[in-house]
């Protein structure tokens, strides 16, 4: 188990226990050596030495059974095949690294950006194929960072792959795609140049990482205690000093069907009477068994398909780490908020240098208004359509990119597609380039829009299945004038033809708005450039406002107490979620830091008694309606006051999160770049009866002024009807489309 002690705000100790044998301490604070060295020793001298052995743990043979396929019984609308293969430990050859040399050739690795994530994310290199064919919609493989897959008995070695339907009936032709590419593994001499670019990029994100949460990077040190020496506890998973051929071909050599498991999870679930159900959950799975002559076919497969080869160089590995601040003058290295560069009909572009974290790193956001991309439901489901395959349009250009640590995101906003282009400034450029003239002229074959639509299609049935993102969804749903229900979608995607799209594309494209940040390691030059990347690219008739989507939210009358009910989606599913929405008032003049500071102080004094009385005393949830702590005593609303400005005041942490600050500030159309010093300012003035008059304005339901509704998403093993009489006070939402069609809405501020 891991356990942080936080001692005054200043220590933070991450305790890992492993079969109370083992304590790893790791103390990170910002006072000296020594001063911690004594805290560490205060807190646990008193802890008795256990023995100093370490225990071995062997395995003889597989884990699992061999020539087996497991069938699991699915609850979403999915296809998945789970590829499954055992290696040694291999702790003691982290300098070889020649699993991730592997994992590079089968695919590449990817971190995951959430700092709560530990796994590893790899698209295959087969993956062309597969997807080419129909059979898959994507591929990621691994050995994840996990204790479980890279634990002193073994490592694991995943591949899955997301199915389509065509690709669920070809399960064993893909297996035999997979041992193809193994084959030629085996017949291809190891690279070195190959490992030599890893080496290159696992020395420059070392050198050039970015800060994380203390907290998180206590827990990963913390783990590597376990497997590094002390020298090489920060560098270890990022060196690769040895390269050792006869390692990589040995390991190569438990890619074996024997050594294989086959996990098929589906809710496509066959109708047999042969089931078994895991002792855990009770899920339901059947076994089958592999024919001794397909176990063999795969051992040693008779041909190799010609598609099927090893990765080019990679021309997106930086060579330039120089920093632009260094050779500025001072009186742009000085500016804290970014400014506008271009202002054009067709163009708006945020620039700001980075003189604060000074890694040759830059950030570049940007959202594309498309004509018409959210005029109807129609058209919306069209828009997505579009952008998934642009998507998978991009993969491989994509894929050689985030190997060099130059990421890309793509994603749709109403009328809005949103290109985010990160990582090791040196190449973004090119990368951008690439990425905007597929954007501009592709169109979709016919397979590959089969294939997508299926995926769109199972995406959207599986939408809600969650109860608390199904709260979430209903809430916009009463709130946004312009929303399109799933089903809504679902009945027209349906539809939809291959013709439909293709007409509706250049009509998209046709007229365009484009706002964007460049922020970072890029002069101002740099970014006129990439701006002039778009204008080039682009070269069509600006969109004009009144034709970009505004996204206006509803004006819940005085008084409001409005109730929306809804059963869970899945069937099974035991939890019930309940959102309480209060509307307070328009943003708008300069008020709205005021309101803002109100607002978070509340919720700063709220948020703990919340949680310990509903999570931990009653075990009820998160959220429930609240009262204020009318109590609370003047000393502490002053901690809670003054701790929440030192929270915005306190530096960003990363260039990341700092473009992300910035970000929010453009979609959102505030450009208060400086909003926080502004609310802290705020809060200088705010008193406890401020507070407490706030609340008795919006929050208490008597109050004129409190405007609320309830959604709530009740579990399988409730009853709605039984709900509804006791809401007596409340209205219920009965016919949504009637109540939005008698309702008034805010302007929209975007």
């Amino acid at each position: 188990m891991d356990v942080v002690v936080e001692l005054d705000g200043n220590l933070r100790i991450l305790v890992f226990q492993m079969n109370v044998v083992l304590v790893v301490l790791l103390a990170i604070a910002a006072e000296p050596l020594d001063t911690l060295q004594s805290w560490v020793v205060e807190l646990f001298a008193n802890i008795r030495k256990g023995t100093q052995i370490k225990p071995q743990f062997t395995v003889e043979g597989t884990i699992w059974k061999a020539g087996k396929l497991f069938r699991l019984e699915a609850v979403k609308d999915v296809h998945i095949l789970d590829l499954t293969w055992t290696m040694p430990c291999l702790h003691q050859e982290y300098l070889k690294k020649s699993e991730d040399y592997l994992a590079h050739l089968l695919g590449h690795e990817e971190r995951n950006v959430d700092p709560g994530s530990h796994f590893s994310n790899i698209t295959v290199v087969t993956s062309d194929d597969l997807l080419c064919r129909g059979w898959a919609t994507s591929i990621s493989a691994g050995v994840g960072d996990e204790g479980m897959h890279r634990s002193s008995i073994a490592y694991i070695f995943v591949m899955s792959i997301h199915l389509t339907d065509s690709g669920l009936e070809k399960i064993f032709d893909i297996i035999g795609f997979v041992y193809q590419y193994i084959k030629l593994l085996r017949q291809v001499s190891p690279q070195k140049w190959i490992f030599k670019e890893l080496q290159d990029i696992g020395n420059m994100e070392f050198r050039f990482a970015e800060e994380q949460p203390q907290d998180d990077y206590a827990a990963e040190l913390a783990g590597n205690l376990l497997i590094y020496p002390a020298e090489h506890v920060i560098y270890g998973e990022y060196m690769y000093e040895v390269w050792d051929e006869e390692m990589i071909k040995h390991l190569l050599g438990f890619f074996m069907p024997e050594n294989m498991r086959i996990d098929v999870v589906s809710k496509s679930f066959a109708k047999s009477q042969d089931f078994h159900y895991e002792p855990w959950f009770g899920s339901r799975y059947t076994e089958e068994d592999i024919s001794p002559s397909l176990m063999e076919l795969w051992r040693n497969p008779p041909e190799i398909d010609v598609s099927l080869q090893l990765p080019s160089q990679n021309e997106f590995i930086p060579t330039d780490f120089s920093i632009r601040a260094n050779d500025i003058s001072n009186d742009l290295v000085t500016v804290s908020s970014p400014t506008c560069i271009i202002d054009e009909p067709l163009i708006r572009f945020w620039y700001k240098l980075d003189n604060t974290f000074k890694l040759p790193r830059a950030n570049t956001y940007f959202r594309i208004n498309l004509k018409g991309g959210y005029d109807n439901v129609k058209n919306c489901i069209l828009t997505e359509l579009f952008i998934h395959l642009l998507k998978d349009e991009l993969n491989e250009i994509i894929y050689q990119a985030s190997v060099a640590k130059l990421e890309t995101s793509v994603s749709i906003f109403s009328d809005k597609l949103e290109l985010k282009v990160y990582g090791f400034n040196d190449k973004l450029p090119v990368l951008l380039s690439k990425v905007l003239a597929i954007a501009k002229s592709f169109l979709p074959s016919d397979d590959r829009f089969k294939v997508i639509k299926e995926d769109v299609v199972r995406t959207l049935k599986n939408t809600n299945m969650k109860p608390l993102s199904h709260s979430s969804y209903l809430r916009l749903q009463v709130l946004c004038q312009s929303f399109y229900d799933v089903d809504e979608k679902l009945s027209i995607l349906h539809g939809l033809s291959l013709a439909d799209l293709m007409a509706f594309i250049p009509e998209l494209r046709s007229q365009l708005y484009i706002e964007g940040l460049c922020h970072g390691n890029l002069s101002q030059e740099e970014a006129i450039h990439i701006s002039n990347i778009f204008k080039s690219i682009f070269s069509v008739q600006p969109l004009p406002i009144e034709m970009r989507h505004q996204e206006r939210v509803i004006c819940l009358p005085s008084g409001a107490n409005l109730v929306r009910n809804v059963s869970v989606k899945n069937k099974c599913e035991t939890n019930s979620v309940i959102e309480l929405y209060f509307q307070i008032e328009q943003e708008k003049g300069m008020e709205l830091t005021r309101l803002k500071a109100l607002i978070d102080l509340f919720d700063e004094i709220l948020e703990e008694p919340f949680f310990n009385q509903l999570r931990t005393k009653e075990q009820l949830g998160y959220v429930v309606e609240c009262s204020p702590r009318e109590g609370l005593d003047d000393e502490s609303f002053e901690n809670y006051r003054s701790g929440l400005m030192a929270k915005l005041l306190e530096k960003d942490p990363s260039l990341t999160y700092e473009s992300n600050r910035f970000w929010n500030q453009i979609t959102d159309k505030r450009y208060m770049f400086d909003q926080s010093q502004k609310e802290a300012e705020d809060l200088k003035s705010i008193k406890k009866n401020d507070v407490i008059s706030w609340y008795k304005t919006y929050l208490q339901q008597w109050s004129p002024k409190c405007r609320r509704l309830a959604v709530r998403v009740w579990g399988c093993n409730t009853n709605i009807k039984e709900s509804e009489k006791h809401s007596k006070s409340a209205l219920v939402i009965e016919d949504l489309t009637a109540f939005k069609l008698s309702s008034e809405f805010y302007q929209s501020l975007c």
